[in-house]
């Protein structure tokens, strides 16, 4: 994706179900959930850089022991300077008791059983410390204590700001984070209380209760009160203060989440292969949670699977295919080919078949496997056209010709590499231009100067800016007679409210390109009429409500609309011819037949919310807010 786009958050969850004796004996440290937590989060980067956090329940402390830890930073090095600290604490261990695992649990805040990590990126609230997870809700029952940490938005938050005040609450702010903290943390506090009642009814004491409480609190009746009409994708993860942890992913599978037991450990992760990268597993033995469910992990260590909420048609984020996730998960790697593989022949149909004059590359290097599938997929149809070709003429009379014929291939160059050393602290907006411009550094010398085509493979464009203020000034300094950029996503036409940062609809090339379209033809007046639907569909509840800015592109063709982005983002002073090549949606599909989440292309949302934050997204837009959409 050449246009930065802040995205996603990860999520790592480590469940030790040995004593930590055990790990030193085995693994040589105590340590060893905490290095594997630290390997989790660091192969999950690529999903949040914004801040970090980490958080350690331990099982079974002594009366006036601590028993949560929680460590958090907001700097650019977030991650390595939590795991830097932590373990740095190590050094306030006497000597002759770093071994004394007794010791270590009463006063190493980190020598936990349970423990969780978090990587953010925000798309909601500042970079603050206080907008990083884990979130915690602190009581003087351990039960009651809860730590909640997550890839999650939910739309619906002043639904759910206002359900809250129905219980008596008064919440500090509208924040996703803090209502599901509160509203989870409400129904913790309501079982631990139905739960006291029976056992003192029975005639235990209040000791005798609290032990009670922590083999017998049931997490899926909590988190099935705490659940019903939440709207929004989330793989959440909660751990009680007791030793109970839950992990919960929305009823449509938008966020993903994956987990792994073995008799040693419980581990989850939004990614497979960072599970399958620290502990060396196969792919097969990592599971993923169904949409819906909940993974229950109880104090004891026993874990189930439990249905919370209806699971509805699956509808997992496509773009965790086409870009966010890590490219080595096999699953994801294969799709990805598929998808390049899947766009060589409209990508040969606009070369008219033209080989020998085309030198195929990609941009960013997160394009580079859809990069391969497109050649795989050219070379399938090279050997076609050789076929064809030979037929035409006589083997025996002209072998030089035939000589000729075989050896066409694609010819495929690294023509792009980002610069990672440059930055951009330039406020000047002419000189940061010009600076941003040379983010990329080109190969010189394998372009034949106004003779060749340059075929360049991206994820997918969202805004424009990096093609017309960087990537294409560069390419034309290569002198192609033309450039086609080939998108392995659709068009981008709708916001997200999900997960990733894509909420005003203004932003997007394809939106802008659709309404510069009608005004072309006369039709301006179609913005004017979708703004006051949009503002009566709103008036409705969210489950009436029709997406209304489906209509904007209705009478407009999926090539009329790449031809006008194309002249967008095209600069004025381009030399070489300019197309561009988007995925379609059958494609994407077939590519990726189990992640159907296509609302970014399509308009069709999975959740009522979704609808509402587009019709709201264009009623800000038309008013010229500036505002997120939910």
């Amino acid at each position: 994706m050449s246009d930065a786009i802040q995205h996603e958050c990860g999520v790592a969850f480590i469940r030790l179900r040995k004593p930590l004796q055990y790990y030193k004996e085995k693994y040589g440290s105590y340590w060893y959930g905490l290095h594997k937590l630290q390997f989790l989060m660091t192969k999950q980067l690529n999903r949040g850089q914004d801040g970090a956090g980490i958080g350690v329940v331990k099982l079974d402390p002594e009366f006036g022991d601590r028993y949560l830890a929680r460590q958090r930073s907001a700097s650019k090095t977030a991650l390595s300077d939590i795991f830097e600290s932590v373990f740095k604490d190590l050094d306030s261990i006497p000597e002759n008791k770093i071994d004394d695992v007794e010791y270590l649990k009463k006063y190493y805040p980190y020598a936990g059983e349970l423990l969780l990590g978090h990587l953010r990126y925000g798309t909601y609230g500042g970079n603050s410390l206080e907008n990083i997870h884990p979130f915690l809700r602190q009581n003087n029952w351990m039960a009651r204590n809860l730590m909640l940490a997550g890839n999650y938005n939910i739309t619906n938050t002043e639904e759910l700001f206002q359900a809250l005040i129905g219980l008596g609450q008064q919440p500090k702010e509208k924040s996703d984070n803090v209502l599901m903290l509160e509203k989870i943390g409400h129904f913790i506090d309501e079982e631990n209380q139905r739960l006291f009642g029976i056992f003192k009814s029975q005639g235990f004491d209040n000791l005798q209760i609290s032990k009670k409480i922590k083999s017998e609190l049931s997490l899926p009746r909590i988190l099935k009160r705490s659940f019903k009409n939440i709207d929004g994708g989330f793989n959440m993860i909660g751990l009680l203060g007791h030793g109970d942890a839950f992990i919960i992913r929305d009823p449509s599978g938008i966020r993903p989440s994956h987990w792994y037991a073995d008799d040693e450990v419980i581990v989850v992760a939004s990614e497979r292969a960072p599970i399958q990268m620290a502990f060396n597993v196969y792919p097969e033995d990592v599971n993923e949670l169904d949409p819906g469910n909940a993974l229950i992990v109880k104090k004891d260590g026993s874990y189930s699977i439990e249905e919370i909420m209806e699971p509805l048609g699956r509808k997992s984020c496509s773009f965790e295919r086409i870009y966010f996730s890590r490219g080595n998960d096999q699953y994801i790697y294969s799709e990805r080919k598929e998808l390049g593989r899947l766009l060589a022949r409209p990508v040969m149909d606009m070369l008219d078949n033209e080989l020998l004059n085309t030198v195929f590359s990609y941009v960013p290097n997160t394009a580079s496997t859809s990069f391969y599938g497109l050649v795989d997929g050219i070379h399938e149809i090279r050997k076609e056209l050789q076929i064809e070709a030979l037929k035409k003429i006589d083997i025996e009379k002209e072998p030089e010709k035939a000589e000729e014929i075989l050896s066409w291939r694609p010819r495929r160059e690294k023509i792009l590499v980002k610069d990672v050393k440059m930055r951009t602290f330039i406020t000047n907006d002419t000189d940061r231009e010009d600076l941003v411009t040379h983010v990329y550094d080109i190969t010189f010398g394998v372009i034949k100067s106004w003779q060749d085509t340059l075929v360049i493979m991206d994820d997918s464009i969202v805004r424009g800016t990096t093609l017309r203020t960087s990537i294409l000034r560069l390419l034309d300094r290569l002198e192609p007679k033309r450039i086609i950029l080939v998108s392995s996503a659709p068009q981008i036409r709708y916001p997200d409210c999900y997960g990733i940062d894509m909420s005003k609809l203004g932003d997007f090339a394809a939106f802008k390109a659709a309404v510069e379209l009608h005004n072309e033809r006369g039709n301006i007046d179609i913005l004017k009429r979708i703004y006051e639907d949009a503002k009566s569909e709103l008036l409705k509840p969210n489950h009436e409500q029709r997406n209304v800015v489906k209509d904007l592109y209705e009478e407009l063709s999926v090539t009329d609309i790449s031809k006008k982005i194309s002249k967008m983002v095209k600069p004025k002073n381009l030399r070489s011819e300019f197309d561009i090549l988007f995925q379609s949606i059958e494609n994407l599909h077939e590519a990726c037949p189990n992640d159907l989440g296509d609302w970014y292309f399509t308009g069709n949302f999975p959740t009522p919310g979704g609808t509402a934050v587009a019709n709201r997204s264009f009623v800000y837009y038309f008013e010229g807010k500036k505002e997120r959409a939910y």
